[in-house]
């Protein structure tokens, strides 16, 4: 174990690290950080979860001149979940560290209120690529004084087809930029874009592989007809009570979805055919307990912040060991033991294979009639979803919600979940039993001294 106070960083930055409870370093962390804060380029494969937003995060701090507002640090990421959460985690490390200005450029977000913020100027941008090209273009963005570049989760980039958009924006940085590349796995194109954009990077791996002893994995082995029976089987024998089923296709998606909801599982699909609004609801609701299983394709579940899973299954093997890898790891952390399952149809044998050796380990393989499914199973959600027409531009906080339900609406704190404030909107998770309660106050009481309206997610 390292602790941050052995490397060269401020007293402002000690401080914020210390207020996180951030002592000692991850294994991305102790391998990253001296490296960056010399300037060196990296590339960095590191899972997620494993500390690599606060690797970069204090990376990029440390070269921030605040007397110049300009662009200083540029952070790509494959979509703007993963940007809000990153833009977050640097907010915090950057508390103590006066006058640092984080703009967010996402689209889905109207862009006037963005062009707004860059005029004010911004020390460091977090943006999806497409709104980062957008800017370029309408000269509303300039990368010219940019210091570092750090490209996260840039296999996800590169899989949702935004390799041209890269080079695009990548070609108006200074070339004597530090640039950080941070990617869960490393296809051929990671290799290429490296070459071409870096400078004598150093190359990391962190262990993406798990422990057997944290993840327990099995494969079932069953005909092409079969594979639904299996879902449910899995379902009815362990009776998670949170689980992402991982898909191919959106297709696939919604038909697993449905399958699931005919047999008393509530389950929602998230995939790239979704609105903006309707993903921010899916994510909301899975996050906050008010939907235990979530059915997603790999690129829509990148970057889902998911404190406690206690189960994965493989609806389809991935043809990519790698992918498998993290998949899995989105269970078993924190000290917790997970499950992770696959259903593996015959052609999707060779698949097992390449896990083996992959991982040089053997695989488990089981069969269906190993399971003991309760075919009186139903997995319903604790918690149910209000939302509140009004958000962030309306000035209204966490604290203003759980007042008025916790105040005049006479609902006990312990029975209030979750609440996320968006920028027109807001959603807060009340236990099933109070839900009615809850949702009848908040149509004819007050928030913050005026009417608001409200409605139910289910």
């Amino acid at each position: 174990m390292t602790a941050f106070s052995s490397l060269p960083l401020s007293v402002p930055q000690l401080d914020a690290l210390r207020s996180l409870g951030y002592e000692t370093m991850t294994e991305v962390q102790t391998q990253t950080l001296p490296l960056t804060l010399r300037g060196q380029d990296i590339i960095a494969q590191a899972k997620t979860g494993s500390g690599k937003t606060a690797a970069f995060g204090i990376g990029l701090l440390h070269q921030i001149n605040p007397r110049f507002f300009g662009a200083q640090a540029l952070v790509l990421c494959p979509t703007r979940e993963l940007a809000e959460q990153v833009g977050k985690e640097i907010r915090k490390l950057a508390r103590f560290i006066p006058n640092i200005k984080l703009v967010l450029l996402c689209g889905g977000k109207p862009i006037g209120p963005q062009i707004g913020s860059l005029e004010h100027g911004a020390h460091i941008i977090v943006g999806t690529p497409g709104r980062i090209q957008d800017h370029l273009r309408k000269n509303t963005l300039k990368l010219d004084g940019l210091k570092t570049l750090v490209l996260d989760e840039a296999d996800r980039m590169l899989d949702m087809g935004f390799a041209e958009v890269m080079k695009d924006i990548i070609s108006q940085i200074p070339a004597s930029r530090q640039t950080l590349l941070f990617s869960a796995t490393y296809p051929d194109g990671i290799q290429q874009i490296s070459q071409q954009i870096q400078r004598n990077p150093t190359h990391i791996r962190v262990s993406a592989e798990h422990q057997s002893t944290v993840i327990e994995q099995t494969f079932y082995e069953v005909g092409e007809s079969q594979r639904d029976d299996a879902l449910i089987a899995l379902f009815q024998h362990y009776q998670p009570q949170s689980c992402v089923v991982f898909c191919h296709t959106k297709k696939q998606c919604d038909a697993v979805a449905l399958l699931l909801q005919k047999h008393r599982i509530t389950a929602l699909a998230l995939h790239g055919d979704l609105e903006q609004r309707q993903r921010d609801q899916v994510l909301v609701r899975f996050a906050n307990q008010s939907c235990p299983v979530l059915v997603a394709t790999d690129v829509a579940a990148r970057g889902l912040d998911i404190k406690s899973l206690q189960m994965v299954i493989n609806y389809e093997l991935p043809r990519d060991p790698e992918i498998y890898v993290h998949r899995i790891g989105r269970t078993g952390r924190a000290g917790e033991t997970g499950l992770a399952m696959s259903i593996v149809t015959p052609p999707q044998t060779p698949r097992i294979h390449a896990i083996e050796k992959y991982r040089d380990h053997t695989c488990h393989c089981d069969v269906l009639s190993s399971l003991k499914p309760k075919n009186d199973f139903a997995l319903t959600a604790s918690m149910v979803t209000i939302q509140i027409d009004a958000g962030r531009k309306n000035k209204l906080r966490p604290g203003d919600i759980l007042g008025a339900l916790t105040g005049d609406a006479g609902l006990a704190a312990k029975h209030i979940g979750k609440i996320d404030i968006f920028d027109l909107s807001s959603y807060v998770a009340v236990e099933s039993a109070v839900f009615k309660q809850a949702l009848n106050y908040l149509n004819k009481g007050k928030v913050k001294g005026r009417p608001i309206r409200a409605r139910s997610l289910l």
